[in-house]
């Protein structure tokens, strides 16, 4: 079992649920990037998902898609995000998950790439773009290292492709809890409920939700039917907005209350 989910699987031994924030690397400028990282960790999550800013990023809605583009313009690249990683502070001890596309790690070099990854701490990668059937060339290099290749479940997934899915699972299952892109939502679909019980019943890993997930009543209801939820835009919304209350706040309340 490598770290990642050791870590999520003490928060569920503990009766807790798991709290993972994104981030998006170099919003703001990556000088900020392990203050921010060290802030998290204060409040108590469980780990931390650093977003690469991409020029094509599929995936990621009009909040997240903005802090990619400020990234861009700052200059941000992987290379100089894993950089960044390397100097951050000892006290810093969280699992840190880097979610990036396929291109950027396609043009690092994949055994790079995970060895710079294996040197800095990082402890999961999601990577978005990158089908099952395709990630035997990241999965083959990360057999024998402490970095978990996290894969993603769409509800429109058929069943038999899920339990493949999950089969080849590390880490935790990243449940997309919307269909489409990333951003904050005020409903889900009415069977979401249904499909978070059975996924979380077939995965021998944690099954954690994400997208759209931007409160902390969404966060409990969500938590409710999984291992754990993961929250991007608010939390990219308010350290842009310069609100690190309002992070407190949604951290705090959530940590509180998805309890088993």
């Amino acid at each position: 079992m490598k770290t990642l989910e050791k870590v999520i699987q003490s928060c569920i031994s503990n009766g807790e649920k798991a709290f993972v924030p994104y981030i998006m690397a170099g919003d703001g400028g990556l000088n900020v990037l392990n203050e921010r990282l060290l802030f998290l960790q204060e409040l108590g999550v469980t780990a931390i998902e650093i977003g690469i800013p991409f020029s094509d990023p599929v995936a990621d809605g009009e909040t997240i898609q903005q802090a990619g583009e400020r990234a861009l313009a700052n200059g941000t690249t992987l290379r100089k995000v894993l950089d960044t990683l390397a100097d951050r502070s000892d006290k810093v001890t969280v699992p840190l998950v880097i979610m990036t596309y396929l291109n950027p790690v396609l043009a690092f070099g994949i055994k790079e790439f995970v060895e710079r990854c294996v040197g800095v701490g990082v402890r999961g990668l999601i990577i978005p773009d990158l089908p099952m059937e395709e990630s035997g060339m990241l999965g083959e290099a990360l057999v024998d290292v402490d970095v978990a290749l996290i894969p993603l479940v769409s509800l429109t997934s058929p069943e038999d492709r899920i339990a493949e899915i999950v089969s080849r699972a590390q880490g935790f299952v990243y449940a997309v809890t919307v269909n489409g892109i990333t951003g904050v939502r005020n409903s889900y679909s009415e069977t979401l409920e249904a499909h978070l019980e059975r996924l979380k019943k077939l995965s021998p890993v944690p099954v954690l939700a994400g997208f759209g997930i931007s409160t902390s009543t969404q966060v409990v209801e969500l938590g409710a039917h999984t291992d754990g939820v993961i929250v991007g835009s608010a939390i990219v919304d308010a350290f842009h907005r310069d609100d690190l209350d309002l992070i407190a706040e949604l951290v705090q309340q959530a940590t509180s209350h998805i309890i088993l």
